[in-house]
């Protein structure tokens, strides 16, 4: 799927009604990246020679952790198809020093789009490979004798040939009706294993340029072994290795290549943390060494990948972090102008707890509602009960460490604790939690400051 097909229909109005669905307030951040998302479809609506020239307008989102900031840039990329990879950019070290460089996340950029890609593939062909796969498993069921399989249905007579076919087809209605489910098949799967490699490729030397493991392993012939299954795993077995022969892997890694160059996301988060400040000595040295090997990357670059070399000017880069102690003006001046757009986010409060409990497609309390739907459990919580929760969530954030929404799982886990513990044992019960309940449960875990610490 091509990133024009993917957009068309989206306005940045409908992007941030799409993001509306999921996060609640934030509504500057949503803007910022619906109209980068916008661009991106505008830019290829453009001459080839005025497209290239068009860099992406990459943000940095401020504001404290539990806000919305990743689930932002995950919906985003989630609405264009585009392959999307969270990195912390304290994670990175500068070259020469123990640790990840920076042109992993490239690499890694590609490794996930490759599984998009090859996904999307199997899926078109996944009609063909069953049909493969089940006269694979026909065979292996009523293997036809020797002199059939070497001469050929010709080697039998007419009633020889109507005979074998009818068996056949009564063993495939078998197979629909689920009547062979339980019958053990022997069948040869690929197996290629080689201890020495999977030592080196583990040894903390997966950044390589190239993959040592993909470079020696295809010097070896492929291998295969055999192994019992039941009918139904020999199908899925079969219908896998069926897909990846109809599968062109050379077109899916080019495929890759072209989507990580003109639609890839990367999420730097905690940007902030490699932010040195001028004339401060220590570890700043490596923070702005870290930022400098990041700059080419940012700026547009040509990374090395077992896949192929990947272009990153048009990469859309979302950077974040809480800049409590640093700020944005802290990052080297070509760094930041290669972030032209800033937004902030605000912090939670309790009117936005109360929707993020209740409002969103994936709120939290649907979830929970739906977990014990599963052990027979009807789950109600009343419009008391979560005002409850979230002043408790407000007044904790306040009280400790602020971490935003992340504080209502917390909250919530203790909450139903008792439920999810008995759950097996109260199939068919409707469990009501009001106000009085999560008092019950929280308050005296609230007005312990030792205690919140350590619990909530």
């Amino acid at each position: 799927m091509s990133i024009r097909s993917c957009m068309d229909a989206l306005t940045p109005r409908e992007i941030v009604e799409e993001l509306d669905k999921y996060i609640v307030g934030q509504h500057d951040a949503k803007r910022a990246v619906a109209i980068a998302l916008r661009n991106r479809w505008r830019r290829q609506q453009l001459a080839p020679d005025l497209r290239d020239e068009i860099a992406p307008k990459n943000i940095i989102m401020i504001g404290p952790t539990g806000v919305g900031k990743t689930e932002i840039a995950r919906r985003l990329a989630a609405l264009a198809h585009s392959p999307f990879l969270k990195v912390e950019a304290s994670k990175f070290t500068e070259v020469g020093y123990v640790g990840r460089d920076v042109e992993s996340m490239i690499r890694d950029l590609v490794e996930l789009a490759k599984s998009m890609v090859q996904q999307e593939a199997i899926e078109t062909v996944k009609a063909r490979a069953a049909e493969q796969a089940e006269e694979r498993l026909l065979d292996l069921l009523l293997p036809p004798s020797p002199s059939q399989a070497s001469e050929g249905y010709a080697a039998l007579d007419d009633l020889g040939q109507q005979h074998y076919q009818t068996t056949r087809e009564k063993f495939r209605q078998y197979l629909y009706e689920g009547k062979l489910d339980e019958r053990f098949v022997e069948l040869e799967v690929e197996s290629r294993s080689f201890p020495m490699i999977e030592v080196i490729s583990g040894s903390g030397m997966e950044d390589m340029d190239i993959n040592i493991k993909d470079m020696l392993g295809n010097m070896f012939p492929k291998q295969s072994k055999r192994r019992k299954a039941k009918v139904p795993e020999a199908l899925k077995l079969l219908t896998q290795e069926e897909s990846q022969k109809l599968i062109d892997m050379e077109n899916v890694a080019q495929e890759a290549i072209e989507r990580v160059e003109q639609s890839g996301i990367i999420f730097l988060d905690e940007i902030d943390k490699i932010a040195g400040r001028e004339g401060v000595a220590g570890p700043d040295v490596s923070r702005e060494g870290v930022q400098r090997d990041l700059l080419p990357i940012v700026e547009g670059s040509t990374v090395n990948t077992k896949s192929g070399m990947v272009k990153t000017d048009h990469i859309l880069f979302i950077a974040a972090g809480a800049f409590h102690v640093s700020k944005p003006s802290d990052l080297i001046p070509e760094m930041q102008g290669r972030f032209p757009i800033r937004v902030e986010l605000q912090a939670l409060e309790k009117g936005d707890f109360v929707r993020i409990l209740s409002e969103p497609q994936n709120a939290l309390l649907k979830q929970y509602k739906a977990l014990l739907e599963t052990e027979g459990i009807e789950l109600t919580f009343e419009d008391d009960a979560i005002d409850e929760v979230a002043t408790i969530a407000e007044r904790v954030n306040q009280q400790t460490e602020n971490i935003g929404a992340r504080r209502l799982y917390t909250i919530l886990e203790r909450l139903v604790d008792d439920i999810s513990f008995n759950a097996p044992e109260m199939t068919g019960k409707q469990v009501v939690i009001d106000r009085a309940y999560v008092q019950a449960r929280l308050n005296d875990i609230v007005q312990s400051q030792d205690l919140s610490h350590y619990i909530l």
